[in-house]
């Protein structure tokens, strides 16, 4: 199927973590600082909130106080109602590398990923670990041994998913009421673990490189691959049942818009931090499929 693609915005240094919350889609500039959020078609385009540490994974508490995870001073902020930014967690004691992406669930704890390692200095590469942070701010580690535990969706049965970049794999876990994990199971598995810790000979080892994803409501998730300028939508099990060639990297998508169908996609052409902070070669582009959003984000 031949699919066409629309650019909702340009021009932005490295854009990630979209999502489709109150009407609007949401995105970040991790090198323009920005929480950018804008209508539909990338019109009314507004500064939400700047955080100077550098934003990535969005989400929303119960009482809708935007959280956004500040990676380079290792924090969960939150928007109080006023517009003020205030520390809502401080993870700088359980991770090894900049915390990341994040899924919010209905309760309003949060589940956030981290690098485990020094990505950007070229470190060995390190497994690492999950944190759940509760409404008050608490933070408890729930799982360990993830290959940069990314993208991250909630299903509408309480299992949350999480994509292992370098680790050629999306985990399951079910969510349990007091928010504990269990029933850890690969969902899909797109080749081996890593057998170096090298980056350099990680990196073309990975057949998939799942990162950003959003659920659909037939229960596929699609998913961003980092490392081959693709979307995938993938069934519990690994069976790829959709690809989207993109031509350019692509580094996280989400299902958005009125009607659900819309699949927003976060291009730029690599991920190094060096070239897409002197650069403004991002893209936000949107295709039209078929079968709406489901679960969260």
């Amino acid at each position: 199927m031949t699919r066409d693609f629309t650019t909702v915005l340009s021009e932005r240094s490295y854009l990630e973590c979209p999502r489709w919350h109150d009407g609007r889609l949401w995105v970040v500039d991790f090198y323009t600082y920005e929480v950018l959020s804008m209508a539909e078609d990338g019109s009314d385009l507004r500064v939400e909130v700047s955080v100077p540490k550098q934003p990535s994974g969005l989400g929303w508490l119960p009482d809708g106080r935007l959280l956004v995870v500040s990676m380079r001073d290792s924090t969960i902020l939150r928007r109080e109602e006023a517009g003020e930014l205030v520390v809502h967690a401080d993870l700088s004691a359980h991770v090894g590398g900049h915390p990341n992406d994040m899924v919010v669930d209905d309760q309003g704890r949060a589940f956030v990923g981290n690098f485990g390692f020094d990505l950007m200095g070229g470190a060995d590469v390190r497994s690492t670990v999950l944190l759940r942070v509760d409404p008050d701010g608490s933070v408890t580690q729930v799982a360990d041994d993830l290959w940069f535990p990314n993208g991250s969706v909630i299903t509408d049965d309480g299992v949350l998913l999480v994509d292992e970049t370098f680790g050629n794999r999306i985990t399951a876990f079910d969510i349990e009421p007091d928010g504990s994990l269990a029933n850890r199971r690969v969902w899909a598995q797109f080749g081996e673990l890593p057998s170096s810790p090298v980056l350099g000979e990680v990196i073309p080892g990975l057949a998939v490189a799942p990162d950003g994803c959003g659920l659909d409501a037939e229960g596929c998730l699609w998913l961003a691959d980092a490392v081959n300028g693709r979307v995938l939508r993938v069934r519990e099990g690994g069976e790829i049942v959709d690809e989207i060639p993109v031509g350019t990297g692509v580094f996280a998508c989400m299902l958005g818009g009125s009607d659900g169908r819309t699949l927003y996609l976060c291009c730029a052409p690599d991920f190094d931090e060096h070239a897409r902070s002197a650069a403004r070669e991002a893209e936000l582009r949107a295709v039209r499929v078929e079968v709406p959003h489901s679960g969260r984000p």
